[in-house]
C-alpha cells in the first residue's frame, strides 16, 4: 500500500477515535450542577431523613461499573498515538524538489503514452476480429435461412 493510502487510512482512524472519544465523554460525563439554586441533577428530590440511596447500592449480578475517570485518559491516549502514527507517516513521505517531480511527471507521461499506443493497437485488432466474426455470422445465418427443406 502506498504512503498516501496509509495517510488516508490513518486520518480516518484518527477521525473515528476522535468521534468515539467525544461521544464517550459526552455520554459518560457526570452532570454538573450549575448553581446552588438549582436542584442536584443526581438527586432531584433530596430528603435529608432518607439515608438510602438506590444509586449507591450496586446490583449484585450487574457487571462492574467502568472507571469513568480512566476511560477518557485511555481514549485520549489512543487519539495521541493515532496522531503520532500520522506524523510518522508524514515524515516518511519522500521529499523531492520541483525538478525531480517534473522529471517523474515526464516519465509517467511517456509510460502513459506507450501504454496508450498498446491499448490502441489492441482495440484496432479487436475491432478487426469483431468485423470478421460479424461477416462469418452473417454468412452462417444466410446459409441457414437459404437451406431448403429436404424432399
Amino acid at each position: 500500500m502506498d504512503i498516501i493510502s496509509q495517510l488516508q487510512e490513518q486520518l480516518n482512524e484518527m477521525a473515528m477515535v476522535a468521534v468515539n472519544t467525544f461521544g464517550t465523554l459526552q455520554r459518560d460525563a457526570p452532570p454538573v450542577r450549575l448553581s446552588n439554586s438549582y436542584p442536584d441533577p443526581l438527586n432531584p428530590n433530596p430528603n435529608p431523613d432518607d439515608t438510602s440511596n438506590p444509586q449507591a447500592q450496586p446490583n449484585p449480578g450487574a457487571p462492574p461499573a467502568l472507571d469513568l475517570a480512566e476511560h477518557p485518559k485511555a481514549m485520549s491516549h489512543a487519539l495521541v498515538l493515532a496522531a503520532k502514527k500520522f506524523d510518522a507517516l508524514v515524515v516518511a513521505l519522500p521529499l523531492s524538489s520541483e525538478e525531480d517531480q517534473l522529471k517523474r511527471i515526464r516519465e509517467l507521461q511517456a509510460e502513459n503514452e506507450i501504454v496508450g499506443l498498446e491499448l490502441q493497437k489492441q482495440l484496432e485488432a479487436a475491432e478487426l476480429e469483431l468485423k470478421q466474426v460479424e461477416v462469418l455470422f452473417n454468412e452462417a445465418t444466410d446459409n441457414c435461412i437459404n437451406l431448403k427443406k429436404p424432399d
